[in-house]
């Protein structure tokens, strides 16, 4: 593999187009805003998305979708929600086995579906992998050490894009696994709003690391009863991401909860944010994939009652400590 396409031209798409280069590939960025591939192909620069950095020259940026179909493979960036319209605008030019790779993180509204479900849905002839694990993008964009989960069944497409864009501070460890990498970054967005309420809410770190050790639990319930394993949320896509994205504010999601921690409503701990807040989103699809296939998230329940259900957040939070004593495992 000597040349990539990204679909995405936010913050993680650009820190993957600079990493991607950083290995040596030719680069092509498709961003759906064309000021964002103007300021990319011209000035070498996102202000938008991540400000303060300059690109690499060789990243050329484009916003017709056919220009990045002639890659050898295509990292999908877009927001989850947003995946499946996007990649539409793609099919009809989408050549017989160029491989996708799954960036978004969420579970899809309304059809509950992960990500490569959508991917499948709307792109048969397109082989499949997910890149996921513990990543802020400015600090990849940086070229700071960085370790990620590269998850395909393909063992042989796998090894490829692992070598076509690991390099010595970017590195991706391989699964066989997609479906635990999946839901391993969609489901610690949701936790890590419930992370940043117990912050924002003077809980103290007693409380935020039970809250991650019971989240990492349900994680792993809803992981294995959608068909994954629950060896790989130990790994990088699940247990190194949790850790990271409820632990910083430089995660968005643990901003958001902690912005609601404080007494803000949920629209002022969104204002002015550039980027998407995924667990947001995700909070409503993660508690109906629940029940659906028939597992307890009393974490995820609690965060989707704040958030879109109306609930008191003392008052949620007071039920989730009522709740009875059990075997911890």
């Amino acid at each position: 593999m000597t040349h990539i396409g990204i679909i995405g031209a936010g913050a993680w798409g650009t820190a993957l187009a600079v990493s991607a280069r950083r290995s040596g590939l030719e680069v092509t960025v498709w961003a759906h805003e064309a000021e964002v591939a103007q300021a990319i192909q011209t000035r070498h620069e996102n202000p938008i998305f991540l400000p303060g950095l300059k690109l690499d020259p060789g990243i050329k940026a484009v916003t017709d979708p056919d220009a990045i179909l002639g890659a050898d493979a295509i990292l999908a960036v877009a927001p989850a929600q947003f995946l499946r319209p996007t990649l539409q605008g793609f099919a009809k030019g989408w050549p017989q086995g160029l491989p996708i790779v799954i960036c978004a993180k969420g579970i899809e509204q309304g059809s509950l579906a992960l990500m490569t479900e959508v991917a499948a849905d709307v792109l048969p002839q397109a082989p499949q992998a997910v890149l996921s694990g513990p990543t802020f993008a400015a600090e990849v964009a940086r070229g700071l050490p960085t370790a990620v989960t590269l998850a395909c069944t393909n063992a042989k497409l796998g090894n490829k894009l692992v070598q076509a864009l690991g390099t010595r501070s970017f590195r991706p460890y391989l699964s066989d696994d997609p479906i635990g990498a999946e839901v391993g970054g969609a489901v610690k967005n949701v936790l890590a709003i419930a992370c940043g309420i117990v912050t924002g809410k003077g809980f103290g770190d007693n409380a935020r690391a039970a809250l991650i050790t019971r989240g990492m639990a349900e994680i792993v319930r809803l992981a294995v009863a959608k068909g994954g394993k629950a060896e790989t949320l130990m790994g990088l896509s699940g247990l190194g991401d949790l850790i990271l994205t409820a632990s910083s504010t430089q995660s968005r999601n643990f901003s958001v909860g902690m912005a609601l921690g404080q007494g803000k409503t949920l629209a002022e701990a969104l204002a002015g944010k550039q980027s998407v807040a995924e667990g947001v989103a995700s909070a409503a699809s993660t508690v109906a994939l629940g029940v659906k296939v028939g597992i307890d998230l009393p974490i995820a329940l609690a965060v989707d009652a704040v958030l879109n259900q109306g609930a008191e957040l003392n008052a949620t939070i007071e039920a989730l400590l009522s709740r009875p004593f059990k075997n911890e495992v």
